[in-house]
């Protein structure tokens, strides 16, 4: 896919079909004339007798208009003028992706993203466009040998005002590099767990690290047992593929400044150890890698902004499988912190590789850390699949979290961490136990996390009910690297 700014006006341009976007008043939506006469009043007559309503959602496509050497015009419904917000406008780029599909075309000149959308700006809408287009024709079909269909591609003139030029390229640039980072986010999530394993993750941190000129460490199993990983350690047992602890360094800040540190959870599969889970659906169990996906998608991302930041990724990374050595319910772990979690089920693995993650960001004198987890099924039954589930202990970065969710549509909602919860944590036998019970089930995992992570300012995201879909449209979605490369962003700004 690419995509290019262009000033001029479609006539002088060589493209195969001109994207226009329609509202439901039956008014084009650019914001200077664009096209002759001829075309205009061709447009407004089609628009007149009822063929294209500007219903959102709704698309019609016009041959040999007068007045342009355009072969083709897809005309986009926009629905109301007034309403037209950031959620409806994207899913008319969607609109316009499947319009798309259907049509022999290859460069594409589009005027749909200077519709003007309700709180928003050029910068905005150019940013969106380019991200829904790579969302809607992202596929995986690597691993296909028969009835693989061929991608289709396309080149996008995006035109804008000259005067909104350098917004416009500037906002093509960073869309351009979040894209690539949520496709990677993306991939890795969807390749089968035979293929994706710890080596394999640590493998893939090493190329973006060595194509972005960052620090890579991959620490292999001595070396962790080293560091006391304890409770890391003591979810590794059960399967065969070795444990890998990643650790990325992006430092291309001043050296005064503190880095932002993302720990990324990285099991790469989970059958949920002893305490197995149910036969179906457990193929999905392959997704419990992707907030180690998401850190390593959002690396890739600021490493092709060059961003003068200092930003540290973690992603400590196993599998979760029953074996003769896997660790039993009633176990008792000693994590790196020297606190001592009592067992009680197997399938809360996730906080225990995560708490010997937290206490290594400590060395880094962080200015924040956030972990990104497919935690808790709780988190899912709270939210849906709509927003990511979010906890913190300081409620500025709270809010620059949420602010950076809205933004980039890859949205978070504060869950409470009141102390009234801590107490289900309690263990007769160990500092803590790894499970608070049903009731609060996503708050309590929170909780636990809690507790490793008192000596800096932290959140933490449980993703579980928006990193992948599940049914027809299965596959991961690449969230919540939106909302980390936005807030990374922000920091930056500020």
């Amino acid at each position: 896919m690419k995509f290019s700014i262009k000033t001029d006006l479609p006539e002088k341009q060589r493209s195969d079909v001109l994207v226009l976007g329609v509202y439901d008043s039956l008014k084009v939506a650019y914001d200077k004339p664009i096209l002759s006469t001829s075309t205009i009043s061709y447009l407004a007559s089609i628009l007149k007798h009822g063929d294209m309503s500007g219903k959102a959602g709704s698309s019609l496509i016009l041959y040999n208009v007068p007045g342009t050497k355009i072969p083709k015009i897809l005309l986009i419904g926009l629905g109301k003028e007034k309403e037209l917000d950031g959620k409806k406008y994207r899913a008319a780029v969607r609109s316009m992706i499947d319009a798309l599909k259907k049509m022999d075309v290859k460069t594409i000149a589009s005027y749909i993203q200077i519709a003007p959308v309700i709180g928003s700006d050029i910068a905005w809408n150019v940013e969106h466009f380019i991200n829904e287009v790579m969302d809607a024709t992202y596929e995986f079909a690597e691993l296909k040998t028969i009835n693989k269909k061929t991608k289709k591609t396309f080149d996008f003139l995006v035109n804008i005002d000259k005067r909104n030029q350098k917004i416009a390229e500037g906002a093509l640039k960073k869309s351009f590099a979040l894209a690539k980072g949520i496709e990677l986010t993306k991939t890795l999530g969807n390749l089968p767990p035979n293929i994706c394993t710890p080596t394999y993750l640590g493998k893939k941190a090493q190329e973006i690290g060595k194509e972005h000129g960052m620090k890579i460490d991959v620490l292999d199993q001595k070396q962790i047992e080293k560091l006391k990983m304890g409770s890391f350690l003591g979810v590794a047992k059960g399967s065969r593929q070795p444990p890998k602890f990643i650790v990325l360094q992006h430092n291309k800040g001043k050296k005064t400044q503190k880095p932002i540190v993302l720990v990324g959870k990285g099991i790469t599969f989970d059958a949920g150890g002893i305490s197995i889970k149910p036969a179906g659906d457990m193929d999905e169990m392959k997704y419990d890698m992707c907030g180690a996906a998401s850190v390593l998608g959002t690396f890739k991302t600021i490493g092709l902004l060059n961003l003068p930041m200092n930003v540290i990724g973690i992603i400590p990374t196993c599998e979760n499988l029953p074996d003769g050595l896997a660790l039993k319910p009633g176990d008792i772990l000693t994590s790196m912190s020297g606190q001592t979690i009592e067992v009680l089920n197997t399938d809360a693995e996730g906080r225990l590789i995560l708490c010997d993650a937290l206490t290594f960001a400590e060395r880094f004198n962080p200015e924040v850390v956030i972990d990104i987890a497919t935690l808790t099924g709780a988190c899912v039954i709270a939210l849906g699949h709509h927003a990511s589930g979010l906890y913190s202990n300081d409620d500025k970065l709270a809010k620059d979290l949420e602010s950076a969710g809205q933004i980039s549509m890859d949205r978070a909602w504060r869950m409470p961490l009141w102390e009234d919860y801590q107490s289900q944590l309690d263990s007769n036998f160990a500092d803590m136990a790894n499970i608070g019970g049903r009731a609060g089930g996503s708050i309590t995992a929170a909780c636990f996390l809690s507790r490793f992570a008192k000596k800096y300012k932290w959140a933490h995201l449980d993703i579980a009910g928006t990193a992948w879909k599940s049914g027809k449209a299965k596959g991961a979605t690449g969230r919540p690297v939106g909302l980390l490369t936005q807030y990374i962003l922000n920091i930056k700004s500020t």
